[in-house]
């Protein structure tokens, strides 16, 4: 009986060895590393809950019926991102998706605004004293997946362009996080905080970072900071 046992126990020690020296040889044939669809499948579990940032914003820049040549240090306000044309609320824009991998989404105005500066000026003073809406072009089809909304814009008249107004018209943002940001030649935020909170009553709106037109090329620095105390880890 006992030389049974021993003799029964043997074999399955030589069928154990046998599927290990094949795994191994499986694991390295070819010399490439093998990796596992488990591991792929666990990994994306993981992840399936996670929601990016998304960056929402509205550039003059991108707004305008500029050349695609235009000289971008004939005005201060329009910048140029990877030969694109934006402006300066746009370029803090694009940092932050650098920054923290978020998706992008620029407000379009269906109807674009004048090519010069002081005129598009006039036009937002217009708009914003006859409390004028314009129709937007693009739209987010999947606001779902996301849970946290930077939102930024340039200070027109001591407010947003009402092209934002028309934004916050569109979207509920209820429950999700919006962290304003937005350029200035010095009013900063002016009272538009307070007017998203109203805009948006049910979303948790948190004081975002404002930086001077003036300073935008040179704002990497300060707003790492800003997403670092966000959490961002940069």
């Amino acid at each position: 009986m006992k030389k049974t046992m021993i003799l029964t126990s043997m074999a399955l020690i030589s069928l154990v060895a046998v599927g290990c020296a094949n795994e191994e040889v499986k694991d390295t044939q070819d010399n490439q590393p093998v990796i596992s669809t488990n591991m792929e499948e666990v990994q994306t579990e993981g992840n399936a809950n996670m929601k990016k940032s998304l960056i929402v914003y509205f550039s003059y820049g991108e707004n305008s019926e500029l050349p695609q040549d235009v000289d971008a240090s004939a005005s201060a306000s329009i910048q140029k991102w990877n030969d694109e044309n934006t402006g300066n609320t746009g370029i803090v824009a694009h940092i932050i998706q650098e920054k923290t991998k978020g998706d992008m989404f620029s407000v379009q105005t269906v109807n674009k605004y004048p090519s010069t500066y002081n005129e598009t000026v006039n036009q937002g003073k217009q708009e914003h004293e006859n409390n004028i809406r314009p129709e937007l072009a693009n739209h987010i089809t999947n606001l779902d997946d996301y849970d946290t909304i930077f939102v930024g814009y340039p200070n027109w008249w001591y407010d947003m362009p009402m092209a934002m107004y028309s934004f916050f018209d569109e979207y509920d943002l209820s429950n999700k996080t919006i962290i304003p940001f937005n350029t200035s030649g010095g009013s900063a935020f002016s009272d538009t905080i307070n007017t998203i909170k109203k805009l948006e009553p049910n979303a948790n709106v948190i004081e975002g970072i404002t930086i001077r037109a003036e300073d935008v090329e040179f704002s990497q620095n300060e707003i790492d900071e800003w997403l670092n105390d966000l959490g961002y880890n940069i």
